[in-house]
């Protein structure tokens, strides 16, 4: 087999999971002999992208989204190159790939990932789409005629690995200064309003109702709600008389961090992480959901994704209760650590998550070639997508001008209540 030539296009080109996941993944795939180039925006995996060896072309920061200029610049980009696959990841690259491959004379076949709990009901009908959970490839797989694969999110188990060293992270930050027996709590997010303020917060609070153990929770990110964090870590230290919570900001290389936890709190790649690590891990979502991966919560995971949405209550106390025969076990922390990362290794990684992919291009790029009258399906889909993709919009400003957080959640919310309905609460 020869290889493709891809264009990869993550929606953001910040820390955060579904970019990563993107970038990583372009790597893997230019290990397997394939010519691939990453389009985005400026930012700092512009640096990750170039540090592996792969192109970037970039696209403005401040367009609007999806734009019918990068579309443009894509389809471009598609003719000079002779590209194969044009690769959205999230819903805004994905429409922009999907109009430049519709055009007259551009040869590559536009795919769609979504690596969010939630699929945009506007994408074109017969993309081929990739997912990260079964049970949203399930839900999605029954409403759409097109392909729908899963890819759970990939992690490099090499890169991520135990005896990651820590550097001067301890140091730069004063987490040497803690007691011999002290544990750390590390959570590794971008502190957004949308879906990861609430278990941040509640993160702090029960480290809080934690103050008479030697346990310490570090926040590693940075973003829109920094000031809020900031406030309500502020709070805690000053309540329990010491720095329970540390707040590092966002690091390029965040290795360091899952490499000082003693206890990962995450959600979606950032919980995969923490597992390819080592590290016993709390799961986030919610509304007051937290669950401990064991052996018995693992299937749950497999099914919904790494996020989870409680009945509303107490986050904080339940992670509290979670967290607390964690802290002064050491033997069951090293457990469920070696537990995380045999899965980690065995579904996860990277270079299985790669030759997915491959296939599922090969597959697309076949299916191509083969269809009838594209074209007048193209513009019908086209059409169909700027008719729902403008409803959505309206939707937007109608929530914003009712002083309500405008969010992608889609079918998110539903899947979640259907697992957890299905499946029996642990709440330890």
């Amino acid at each position: 087999m020869g290889g493709l030539r891809v264009a990869v296009y993550p929606h953001a080109m910040h820390i955060g999971g579904s970019q990563l996941n993107a970038v990583e993944l372009a790597g893997a795939l230019a290990d397997r002999g394939h010519e691939v180039v990453v389009v985005g925006e400026p930012g700092p995996l512009v640096q990750r992208v170039l540090g592996m060896g792969l192109e970037h072309v970039p696209v403005a920061a401040d367009r609007h989204r999806p734009s019918p200029v990068v579309a443009g610049r894509l389809r471009q980009l598609s003719r000079r190159r002779g590209l194969d696959v044009l690769h959205g990841y999230e819903w805004p690259p994905a429409l922009e790939a999907a109009a430049a491959s519709a055009a007259p004379g551009t040869p590559a076949v536009a795919v769609c990932t979504v690596m969010s709990m939630a699929v945009a009901p506007f994408l074109p009908a017969s993309m081929p789409l990739v997912v990260g959970t079964e049970a949203i490839r399930a839900h999605t797989a029954s409403r759409r005629p097109g392909p729908v694969w899963l890819i759970e999110p990939p992690v490099d188990v090499t890169a991520n690995a135990p005896g990651h060293p820590v550097g001067d992270f301890p140091a730069r930050y004063g987490l040497d200064d803690a007691a011999p027996d002290a544990v750390t709590v590390v959570v590794v997010t971008r502190l957004a309003a949308e879906l990861k303020l609430e278990g941040v917060l509640s993160a702090i609070d029960a480290v809080g109702l934690l103050a008479d153990l030697p346990v310490r929770l570090v926040v590693t990110g940075d973003g829109p709600a920094r000031p809020s964090v900031q406030e309500r870590a502020d709070a805690v230290n000053a309540r329990v008389g010491r720095r329970a919570v540390v707040l590092t900001g966002e690091l390029f290389d965040p290795r360091p961090a899952y490499a000082s936890a003693d206890i990962m709190l995450g959600m979606g790649g950032s919980a995969l992480r923490a597992l390819a690590f080592g590290r016993p891990l709390v799961v986030q979502g919610e509304r007051g959901f937290w669950r401990l991966l064991t052996p018995e919560s693992c299937p749950l995971f497999l099914e919904q994704g790494w996020y989870g949405l409680g009945d509303g209550g107490d986050g904080a106390g339940l992670l509290a209760g979670i967290l607390r025969p964690l802290v002064t076990d050491r033997a069951r922390r090293a457990e469920l650590g070696a537990y995380g990362r045999r899965l980690a290794v065995e579904r996860f990684s990277l270079q299985r998550a790669a030759a997915l992919q491959e296939q599922i291009y090969l597959t697309a790029i076949e299916q191509r070639r083969t269809a009838g009258a594209r074209r007048v399906r193209a513009v019908r889909e086209g059409l169909r997508s700027a008719g729902g993709l403008a409803r959505h919009e309206v939707r937007e400003r109608v929530q914003r001008l009712r002083g309500r957080a405008a969010r992608d959640d889609f079918n998110a919310a539903t899947l979640a209540e259907k697992s957890l309905a299905a499946t029996p609460r642990d709440r330890a």
